[in-house]
């Protein structure tokens, strides 16, 4: 068996990769929270004018700026990943419950488009918003998050009882709650930690 032979700066290196992999380092500064916060906020709250002044969904095309929000986020992290010396198992295990609510957010889409039963898309919209939300909170040991998350399940059962318009307003509280204070305050503690 051969041995590959280090050089001091090697070892270093190594040494320090493996350190700040094991360590729980916070590197989450909640830039895609409030990017996707503003981002929905936005569109729930045209689509609820839409649906209550207009009383049609000719304002609806405004959702097109998630695929706009999607092609930002690749591109963010992309570049975040190419000036990362470290990745930690939080950030991967973190991107892994988004890449899950990515793709449930995709199917439930299509399977509820199917069924054109639109009084319950944003209900199990806000509790699929939860998931994600709730499970970063835990992964972070970030309170915010998870306290975003109930307020996104308690809003999805709210929903369910009132007129389809209105679930908008509720789809736009629940990221103010859920996405957008805590990215502020990811913010402020990423800034302070770095």
């Amino acid at each position: 068996m051969q041995q590959q032979e280090f050089s001091p700066q090697d070892s270093l290196s190594l040494i320090e990769s493996m350190i700040n992999k094991a360590r729980n380092r916070f590197s989450e500064n909640g830039h895609l929270y409030l990017l996707w916060g503003w981002v929905i906020l936005i569109c729930s709250i045209v689509s609820f004018v839409s649906l209550s002044w207009f009383n049609d969904y000719r304002l609806f095309p405004v959702w097109a700026l998630t695929w706009v929000a999607v092609i930002y986020q690749f591109i963010y992290i992309f570049r975040k990943k190419k000036k990362e010396t470290v990745r930690t198992y939080t950030d991967e295990i973190n991107g892994a419950v988004w890449t899950v609510f990515i793709i449930m957010g995709g199917l439930l889409a299509v399977i509820l488009a199917k069924t054109n039963n639109q009084n319950l898309f944003n209900s199990v919209l806000l509790i699929l918003y939860g998931m994600p939300t709730f499970l970063s909170g835990f992964i972070l040991k970030f309170n915010a998050l998870k306290i975003g998350a109930v307020v996104c399940w308690v809003l999805a059962y709210v929903s369910a009882q009132i007129p389809y318009e209105f679930s908008f307003l509720l789809i736009g509280m629940a990221v103010i709650i859920a996405w957008i204070v805590p990215g502020y305050l990811l913010r402020s503690r990423y800034k302070n930690q770095n």
